[in-house]
């Protein structure tokens, strides 16, 4: 999923919804937005070429590896940060000068060890891979109990996170 060409200021906001295993990569006009529970969200933002780079991933790696010439699949995250990054290089964009941020890796059942565990060890995925692409992390809401709204402006490199309680514990957070 890729857009490509240059924004012009009168064009409208286009919105963009991520659902589980998906990416998108755009330019300014575009506002890229998903929901989160274990899954973990990375962005990645060139603040000169306001271009700008969102995944969804559900788990950090395969267990089984893809065919010589299988097709990389962003439900994973080491292959949506390469898919991303493949992306971003074929609209111009020079990976090490983006700005990365990361999101998500909630525990959605407290008090279940193994449940706890998918969305930490998606968290630290997720750092690890950006770490090893020599992008800065300047900004993340990881773990924690319950889901995170996300929405990234790509016009601005702004990311919001908005956290809910989880099902059963009312109130806002």
């Amino acid at each position: 999923m890729c857009a490509a060409g240059p924004a012009h200021e009168d064009e409208e906001t286009i919105e963009v919804f991520l659902h589980p295993g998906e990416y998108f990569v755009g330019d300014a006009r575009h506002r890229i937005s998903t929901l989160l529970g274990s899954c973990v969200s990375i962005t990645l933002w060139h603040p000169v070429q306001r271009i700008g780079a969102m995944s969804h991933f559900l788990l950090g790696e395969r267990k089984d590896k893809p065919a010589r010439g299988g097709r990389l699949d962003p439900r994973y995250g080491r292959d949506a940060i390469q898919l991303m990054l493949l992306d971003l290089k074929r609209l111009g964009v020079v990976p090490t000068e983006c700005q990365a941020k990361l999101f998500g890796g909630g525990d959605m059942f407290p008090g279940h060890k193994l449940a706890a565990a998918v969305g930490r060890d998606n968290g630290e995925v997720g750092r690890e891979l950006v770490r090893a692409q020599k992008i800065p992390i300047v900004s993340e809401s990881l773990f924690g109990e319950g889901h995170r709204r996300i929405i990234f402006e790509v016009s601005t490199g702004d990311v919001w996170a908005r956290r809910s309680a989880r099902a059963g514990q009312g109130g806002k957070r």
